[in-house]
């Protein structure tokens, strides 16, 4: 199958999953991750007229994306990857939505670089539903204060959340637990599910899906 197959086929299970609990398909924006594939693997997906695409890291962004920008106007860019503090500049410059806000130290550098830049990408609170130490993100108990702090102190326009559950657990009761702390936060935006459990998190409310593998194929991670 080719690249196009794999897209055409996760945006038939997308539309299908959102229908089948009674959503508008057009609810849920497909995010296809292509971090580690190079520009020209790409640019099928521009062709076909997908424009929303994520990002792990700021510099392979830097270096893939401002070449196909000139040539596929109107890119939505996600950045889905930690952000180190001393990144905000470029990730403001390089992303149109910075997914993985998760302590108060990125919360200031973003502010800083977004009143100098005069940019103001969307922005998502990541959590880390599942507790896990090796893992970036707010913890459950501690997203209320900081989305406080990010709106209060920072004064920051927070969007929505973002997690990225445990792959040795089951993901919905990950996914209903950042719904809920989204719902009594005041957020609409849930980005969540990712090529293996994409359908599960459209049932529990998700607006974005990352869907990398089930499109590009096998990623070669030795690949900078």
């Amino acid at each position: 199958m080719t690249i196009i197959d794999r897209y055409n086929d996760a945006t038939a299970a997308i539309a299908r999953a959102a229908t089948d609990c009674g959503r508008d398909p057009a609810s849920v924006t497909l995010v296809c991750v292509t971090k580690t594939f190079p520009a020209e693997d790409v640019v099928p997906l521009l062709d076909a007229g997908h424009h929303v695409f994520g990002e792990n890291r700021v510099q392979e962004a830097m270096g893939k994306w401002p070449g196909l920008r000139e040539k596929f106007p109107g890119v939505e860019l996600h950045l889905i990857g930690p952000l180190q503090s001393n990144k905000a500049k470029e990730a403001v410059e390089t992303f149109d939505v910075i997914e993985s806000v998760d302590r108060e130290k990125i919360a200031a550098a973003l502010a800083d670089e977004m009143r100098k830049q005069g940019k103001r990408p969307r922005l998502f609170v990541q959590v880390n539903t599942g507790a896990e130490p090796q893992k970036a993100g707010i913890l459950p108990g501690d997203a209320d204060s900081f989305l406080m702090a990010c709106r209060d102190a920072y004064k920051l326009e927070i969007s929505g959340l973002m997690c990225v559950p445990p792959v040795d657990q089951q993901a919905s009761p990950h996914f209903a637990l950042l719904a809920d702390i989204a719902a009594r936060n005041g957020l609409r935006e849930l980005s969540m599910g990712m090529s293996s459990d994409f359908e599960l998190a459209i049932q529990l409310g998700a607006t974005y899906v990352r869907v990398g593998s089930a499109i590009m194929g096998h990623r070669d991670y030795k690949q900078p």
